[in-house]
């Protein structure tokens, strides 16, 4: 085998498992840019603000997120309320850190 042959083998297997981890609308966010925008924007504050406690009962709210797309869509609604003025790429990393370990949506 070719070292070409191998490379491209390998980047092929690493497309198809970011694709078996997560949704397609998540593939290729930058997981640590969403964990430290989280954090920048202190948005465990907000919603602790919002709903108490630790703040995590404000994910998976009944019926309300039940898509990937309707979380990148809130995340764009903070975004927008807040006027937090981030790019679609960086509402998209946050929402794939979310969806990572609060959704877990296939």
């Amino acid at each position: 085998m070719t070292r070409q042959f191998l490379i491209s083998a390998l980047l092929s297997f690493a497309s198809v498992s970011a694709f078996a981890q997560g949704p397609a609308i998540f593939v290729g966010a930058d997981l640590q840019l969403g964990a430290k925008l989280i954090a920048d924007n202190q948005c465990v504050a907000c919603h602790q603000g919002k709903v108490g406690g630790d703040g995590s009962a404000i994910y998976k709210p009944a019926g309300r997120i039940n898509t990937p797309g309707a979380l990148r869509g809130m995340i764009e609604q903070c975004n927008m309320e807040l006027n937090l003025a981030l790019f679609p790429e960086e509402v998209t990393a946050i929402s794939a850190v979310l969806n990572r370990d609060h959704y877990r949506f296939k």
